[in-house]
This record gives structure tokens, sequence and C-alpha cells, in this order.
């Protein structure tokens, strides 16, 4: 006797509480992830090169609030900020990619 399985894999539940790909409410989770991730890698970054938000903001100009900001996904980094953050701040390269 076998049950049918209630696990579904993370597109299924996607598809299911937020629609398929193209429509507005699946748009709208799919940008908020990437925010999200922008933000994620920051931090990440940040405490591989042991810098506080204090430090990484005074190498960038900014201030340590707006890089908690972006780090919680409250504030979306505009692309010139986040270039300063990954190269000035983090000594790293921004390798931006477009998908057709």
């Amino acid at each position: 006797m076998s049950k049918k399985s209630n696990i579904m894999n993370l597109d299924e539940f996607k598809n299911k509480h937020f629609g398929k790909v193209g429509t507005s409410k699946r748009d709208e989770l799919e940008e908020g992830y990437k925010n999200f991730k922008i933000g994620a890698l920051i931090h990440e970054a940040r405490l591989k090169k042991g810098l506080t938000q204090e430090e990484l903001a005074d190498k960038v100009g900014t201030t340590k609030s707006y890089i908690s900001k972006i780090e919680n996904n409250i504030k979306e980094v505009r692309l010139s900020t986040l270039k300063k953050i990954v190269e000035l701040g983090l000594g790293g390269q921004l390798d931006l990619q477009i998908k057709l």
C-alpha cells in the first residue's frame, strides 16, 4: 500500500503559492529573492574579509546603516553603489551577466 507523497520541490511550491513564471505575484517573488541574494552575498563576503558593517561603510563612503539595510533586504542597492562595495570595500570584482 503506497501513499501519495505530499512533498513538493521548490518550483512546485512556488507555482502553487505564487503562480507560474510570468505572473505578477511570481515575478514579485523572484525579484525580491534577487535583492535578498545580493544582500546575503555582501554579508557573507564582508564576514569573510573580517570587516564590520562600519568598516565596510567607511571604505565605501557610506553609512553603517545603509550597509545594514542592504544586507537585511530593507533597501535596494544601486548598481554604482554595489560596484563600490564590491571593488573598494571588499577588494573584489563585480561580474554581471545578461542571460537571454
